[in-house]
């Protein structure tokens, strides 16, 4: 094991357990949702807490709890990487905002294979996610993986139970680039999973720990739970015909020139991106606030947060391999989206 990955997988392990242990201290900011950014935000929040004294408690409930609990009112943020409307963002009188960017991962456990030892297409990865290739010797993957001995396994398909940005990424990606898929499951933060096999997990979490402990599994996490728990993942084909392992690098390269403002909330979508290097499955996790906060003073802290984050937490993101906004975006965050946040 080198020296980076043991340094990545001692500090992560640190910050999701001090980060767990926090809710049960006094934490001056609330915020609750997505799975996928929980590992950076937990990094951010213990080295912030260092230097400010003030802490974060931040539930990590799923994309769909998140929208719940800040249309409650219960927390000063929602986190969710399934973007929320325009419409609905005017209708809540709520702002939204990218806040990290990442990807996820097709996570397997099969015996005698390691990470990047094999290769998916889009479609092929759509078929046995619907359970039409049910075995892992199928002939479309043993034409994707010449010279590999597929076994005769069943493919048990490991999916989250609970509402899910994650998966509304996985299924934003299948249904571009699978119309079969498109026209029968869809995209969205839940789905009906069609294949037989189908079991599910709560959070990345959940999905994670399946896939570790059930031979022949095939799912789909946020790239920081298939590192920290060291999950085989396998190599995906881009729009460029190339195929690609997940990476900070490569998540960049599909966020490269992505046009934020041109979509309403900023919601927009950069699953099966044109590059040479762009990983197929990146996105973007998202900020939900109020404009009229009902506590202003914990909502000034959440802008004081994120505003340091961005600042200073780009090598702790790049660590996890997430890709930090670039500095001209968060500039025109601070001016367009902040700026209708009224905290006075």
């Amino acid at each position: 094991m080198n020296t980076k990955r043991t340094l990545l997988k001692t500090v992560a392990a640190a910050a999701f357990a001090s980060f767990a242990m926090g809710s049960a201290l006094a934490a001056d900011i609330t915020g609750a949702g997505a799975t996928f950014p929980f590992p950076i935000y937990a990094k951010w929040a213990e080295a912030y807490k260092k230097e400010t004294g003030v802490g974060l408690n931040y539930q990590s409930i799923g994309s769909s709890g998140g929208i719940r609990q800040i249309r409650a009112k219960t927390v000063a943020f929602g986190a969710t990487d399934a973007p929320v409307s325009g419409a609905d963002l005017d209708r809540d009188g709520m702002v939204q905002f990218p806040a990290i960017i990442g990807g996820t991962v097709p996570v397997f456990n099969l015996t005698g294979f390691a990470k990047g030892e094999l290769r998916v297409t889009g479609p092929v990865l759509a078929e046995m996610f619907m359970g039409k290739i049910s075995k892992w010797n199928d002939p479309k993957l043993a034409a994707l993986n010449p010279g590999k001995k597929l076994p005769d396994t069943t493919i048990t398909v490991v999916h989250r139970a609970d509402g899910s940005g994650t998966t509304f990424n996985w299924t934003d990606y299948l249904a571009t680039v699978s119309k079969d898929w498109l026209d029968t499951v869809g995209r969205g933060a839940a789905v009906k999973w069609p294949a037989p096999t189908s079991i599910g997990g709560r959070g990345n979490e959940g999905v994670a720990a399946l896939v570790s402990r059930t031979s022949g599994s095939l799912g789909y996490v946020e790239y920081a739970y298939a590192k920290r728990n060291n999950i085989p993942v396998m190599a995906l084909q881009n729009k460029d015909g190339n195929f690609v392992m997940p990476s900070d690098d490569a998540f960049a390269a599909a966020a490269a020139g992505a046009d934020w403002f041109s979509v309403p909330g900023m919601g927009l979508s950069i699953v099966n991106q044109a590059g040479a290097q762009a990983y197929p499955v990146s996105t973007a996790s998202f900020i939900l606030m109020y404009k009229e906060p009902s506590n202003k003073v914990e909502s000034a802290e959440v802008l004081k947060f994120f505003d340091w984050a961005f600042k200073n937490g780009k090598g702790m993101a790049a660590e996890l391999d997430y890709v930090p906004l670039p500095d001209a975006l968060t500039a025109q965050i601070r001016q367009r989206v902040w700026s209708q946040i009224k905290n006075k």
